[in-house]
């Protein structure tokens, strides 16, 4: 059929990607192209196959799938990458949506409930699963720890994030070492930080510098 979905099933567990074909291959409307077993194979076999959605696993041995998704993304692929996992964490909820994943499902999902990810996927409608939109509805609506940092807090930790010293930091806002020392003080108690080279990953991560 010329109108069946492509799709693309990428878990480093045999039986869980058999079982995904299994579920998948009675659907009329929907033809399994290929299969992977890592990020990189993905990658390849995307190039390959040119599926209209992809599934993907995020802990997989090897390259990951949230690498994965975003070159995926970044070199323009075409098709709709939905995330199926047995994680909701935000470290892979959070990162793997920034990189592009168009849907998110867990792996509790039903056959049913995948195949109509996929269906809305195909015509650009994502899926998130309550549990997952109540974690992004949360992150949207929960204002960043770097708000309560005053403008000037904001530069210091601007300049930490930068790698400068408090020396270098007094020497670029025209203040003295022992208020950068205070500013820095109050940084770390307001972001709950324990040092300094917490705050310049915290700047960095936050995109601050």
């Amino acid at each position: 059929m010329n109108n069946q979905i492509r799709v693309l099933v990428v878990d480093d567990h045999d039986m869980v990607r058999m079982g995904l074909v299994t579920y998948l291959s009675v659907e009329d409307d929907i033809e399994v192209v290929g299969e992977a077993r890592d990020g990189k194979e993905a990658i390849e076999k995307a190039e390959k196959y040119q599926p209209d959605v992809i599934l993907m696993d995020l802990l997989m041995s090897g390259m990951d799938g949230i690498e994965a998704t975003k070159i995926l993304t970044k070199e323009k692929n075409q098709a709709k990458i939905i995330v199926l996992t047995s994680y909701l964490d935000d470290e892979m909820l959070f990162p793997v949506m920034e990189a592009g994943a168009f849907s998110y499902l867990l792996k509790t999902s039903n056959a049913n409930e995948i195949v109509n990810a996929i269906r809305k996927a195909k015509v650009g409608e994502p899926t998130f699963q309550g549990q997952v939109t109540q974690k992004m509805f949360q992150q949207m609506h929960t204002k960043p720890k770097h708000d309560e940092l005053t403008n000037r807090e904001k530069e210091v930790l601007a300049l930490i994030g930068q790698g400068k010293t408090n020396k270098e930091i007094a020497s670029t806002l025209f203040i003295g070492i022992k208020t950068v020392k205070t500013h820095v003080s109050h940084i770390l108690a307001k972001l709950e930080l324990e040092d300094r080279t917490q705050a310049a990953i915290y700047a960095n991560k936050h995109k601050l510098t």
